[in-house]
């Protein structure tokens, strides 16, 4: 019998022989850099295609890996191959295809410093955010395994004289798995084992600036004995190889994670009937955010510029759930003001390898030059407070920033920036604080940190966000504990963690036979 879910601990690097652990680990994954990679469809590896180059953020000379590069042609043989799978796929017993993630969950929990110093080196994650993402894929796979199951198992539904009634979840068919950079363990985990376990077949296309933490994690479903083409392995620009995918007849979902503008384009692309097609192509889209936390008057403000600091800039502020707007109320405003900037200026900056740093670079040249000029359009929207300069003389590094006064329609209240710049927007009242948290064309997360029961209650109706965070930061949605989904132009509340998650790979069947 499986043991009911548990969420997976994180660890404790206080703990000298965690520390050991990882260091071993560190030096492990660095003899490894530089190693070619195939593109893998039902199980081919193929290498004579052009390669590109993966490189470590914060020392851009430091090549992580060179992958083979797709191109449409393999783009469709990947999922024409996944859609031959399907039709064996599909019947594997719903307990059957559980184990998988089960099995799949017990090898990464051994190898969870590994997988954590792929991304600390390829995407600048620190000891403790890529401990976290290895932690949240972790519980995914264990989670879905667990809920595949149940969703497998007999369905409730009024019984009727004279008929034998039955509700089954079946799969959709192939399709395409597009996760971002940022949590290349987590969030490629969970869309992609959602996708399996559910009777599906996937195309997985990698994001190109996080490739080898994708390829570690092909490795271990092949160890868990997933039989070959169930999960094809397709690195390569999004451009040619999503667009390709999406258009495809005979692709049956998209499952996607990134930036708003991308997850239009591919919700538009996918609702265009392609010659040949059959069926209404479902889209699965987690986009962004630009997300907020609130304090009240009256609220514990040491408490608040905590929880402000560490969703501001935790992994550089590149995070869809991050503080990018701190609406504080006039009566504490100019108290919080410095406690935040205190914060900020204590961080450390470096090469997230090194145990203790803070925060490393940004994910690569474009993101430092589109953040820094977000940062001279603040200087003149509003008051810079701290940072807002590149840091070191090597790797994409950018100050964590604050800027105060900014007013609810600036850019810098308005547009996601993705990066460590943190925008302090002073309200008259509670009132205005939730007409400001929500006046922007997102909703994906947000916090408010108060001590008066009457504004929390208010809040928690009138708050419009699909993760809401009372008296905590807006980071950390633990899976199975905060299914995590946005409203607006966040994408579809999917609820990734959530026991309704596998639901949107999975279509009803209903069957009646009368006596």
């Amino acid at each position: 019998m499986v043991e009911p879910f548990k969420n997976c601990p994180f660890t404790d690097f206080s703990d000298p022989d965690n520390r050991a652990a990882m260091e071993a680990d560190i030096a492990k994954v660095k003899s490894e850099l530089g190693r070619e990679y195939p593109i893998i469809i039902g199980g081919e590896e193929i290498t004579d295609v052009d390669k590109f180059k993966s490189i470590n953020p914060a020392d851009p000379d430091e090549v992580i890996g060179v992958f083979a590069k797709g191109t449409k042609e393999l783009a469709v043989k990947a999922l024409e191959t996944a859609n031959e799978k399907f039709e064996e796929w599909r019947w594997t017993p719903p307990e059957h295809r559980a184990r998988y993630l089960l099995k799949a969950a017990q090898i990464m929990k051994q190898r969870r410093h590994e997988i954590s110093v792929w991304m600390m080196l390829e995407t600048s994650k620190s000891w403790i955010e890529a401990d976290a993402d290895v932690a949240e894929a972790i519980d995914f796979l264990d989670f879905y395994g667990r809920e595949m199951i149940r969703w497998g198992g007999t369905q409730e539904i009024v019984p009727f004289p004279g008929e034998d009634n039955e509700l089954l979840y079946i799969p959709l068919g192939a399709g395409a798995v597009i996760p971002p950079w940022n949590f290349p363990c987590a969030i490629l985990v969970g869309m992609t084992s959602a996708a399996i376990v559910t009777g599906n077949t996937v195309v997985l296309k990698p994001a190109s600036t996080a490739p080898a933490v994708g390829y570690q994690f092909y490795k271990i479903m092949k160890e868990a004995g997933l039989p070959d083409g169930v999960l094809n392995f397709l690195p390569g620009p999004g451009g040619a190889i999503g667009d390709t995918i999406i258009q495809h007849p005979k692709t049956r979902f998209i499952a996607f994670a990134g930036s708003m503008e991308v997850g239009l384009r591919i919700n538009r692309l996918a609702a265009e009937l392609s010659e040949g097609q059959i069926w209404i192509k479902r889209t699965i889209l987690e986009m962004g955010g630009k997300d907020f936390i609130l304090v009240d008057s009256g609220a514990d403000l040491e408490f608040a510029a905590d929880q402000i600091t560490i969703a501001a800039y935790g992994f550089q502020g590149q995070k869809c759930s991050a503080c990018s707007r701190t609406i504080i109320h006039k009566d504490v405003y100019d108290e919080l003001i410095p406690m935040l900037v205190e914060r900020a200026e204590k961080l450390t900056l470096g090469r997230p390898e090194t145990f203790g740093i803070n925060m490393g670079a940004v994910i690569d040249q474009a993101a430092f030059n589109k953040i820094m000029e977000y940062i001279e359009i603040g200087k003149t929207e509003g008051e810079l407070l701290t940072g807002g300069e590149r840091w070191g003389d090597k790797g994409y590094f950018v100050q964590p920033t604050i800027f105060g006064g900014i007013k609810p329609n600036d850019r810098l209240a308005q547009e996601e920036i993705f990066g460590p710049v943190n925008a302090l927007i002073k309200v008259d009242s509670f009132e205005e604080g939730i007409e400001v948290a929500n006046g922007t064309i997102y909703g994906l997360t947000g916090a408010f940190i108060s001590n008066n029961r009457e504004h929390i209650e208010i809040a928690r109706q009138r708050l419009h966000c699909g993760n809401l965070y009372i008296n905590r930061k807006c980071t950390g949605a633990l899976v199975g504990v905060q299914p995590f989904g946005g409203f607006n132009m966040s994408g579809t509340d999917s609820k990734a963690g959530g026991s309704d998650y596998l639901g949107l790979f999975l279509q009803a069947k209903s069957i009646t036979e009368r006596w």
